[in-house]
């Protein structure tokens, strides 16, 4: 895998000032990451759970602990949040293929962590059809879903300062969307083919650490939302954010997303002061 260039967007300042801003990274290799590289692995693997909101709405969630929980030790949470293909109740479509690779021996070694993966029964984003300045907005059940994750927290040895959100497609999008809902919560996300929010939001990601990853032949949730918003989040003095964009890649993950280890290594060094 060979990143081709690196490209600041700022263009009229010096190679020293655009390697302290956002940057855009274009990937050569468009491999999809294969759709049976996690046949292994099943919902099963991962504890059941349930959750009421202060809403009265009834949530269920998949949870993987980390391998070797030490009395008195904190650890990081990953909410890994789902596509509209799991969206449900059945408490079991919402462990896709990004989940399932938290639960690979050589990555659950590697990251000790909580995963947790909430099985939105509505969707998470809403972000309508394409457009030139498409955004995604949050729904109701996202607002449940960050309850679920601060309740979490607060009842686990979660290490409050290392809080992260991943997903892929809505998952992407909603991944986005958390810390405009709480600014405070997250240490850094990991949107993958996701829609980004509307600019007027990004106050909330200027010191936020952003790893977009997206295919740039993506005709399902098009890459431009991503563009748009990393770019506000640079003119607004944001250093933190990077979009790494795939050359060719349509609606999938990337195959370098597993096991990943460049990526997952860059979120669980992310810390929220």
């Amino acid at each position: 895998m060979k990143i081709r260039a690196i490209v600041c967007i700022l263009l009229l300042v010096s190679l020293t000032n655009c390697a302290t801003t956002e940057t855009f990274q274009l990937v050569d290799d468009p491999t999809p990451l294969a759709r049976d590289v996690f046949n292994g692995i099943s919902a099963d693997q991962f504890e059941s759970g349930n959750f009421t909101s202060s809403r009265g709405k009834k949530w269920v969630y998949r949870l993987l602990r980390p391998s070797t929980e030490v009395p008195g030790e904190t650890y990081p949470l990953v909410v890994q949040l789902h596509g509209s293909g799991g969206i449900g109740t059945d408490n079991t479509g919402q462990v896709e293929r990004m989940a399932k690779s938290w639960a690979m021996p050589e990555v659950r070694a590697r990251y000790q962590a909580f995963v947790l993966i909430p099985q939105f029964p509505i969707r998470s984003a809403n972000y309508g059809s394409t457009s030139p300045d498409q955004h995604a907005v949050p729904s109701p059940a996202l607002d449940d879903a960050l309850e679920l994750v601060k309740h979490f927290a607060a009842s686990h040895a979660v290490d409050g300062s290392r809080i992260y959100a991943t997903g892929f497609s809505m998952g992407g999008s909603a991944a986005w969307l958390l810390p405009q809902l709480d600014p405070g919560t997250f240490a850094a996300i990991v949107p993958i083919s996701g829609i980004a929010p509307p600019d007027s939001q990004v106050a909330s990601y200027i010191t936020l650490p952003v790893l977009a990853i997206h295919g740039n032949a993506d005709t399902e949730n098009p890459i431009t939302a991503d563009r748009r918003f990393t770019r506000a989040i640079t003119r607004h003095g944001g250093q933190k954010a990077t979009l790494r964009e795939y050359e060719g890649l349509a609606h999938q993950p990337p195959a370098d997303a597993y096991p990943g280890f460049w990526w997952r290594d860059w979120l669980f060094e992310q810390r929220r002061k």
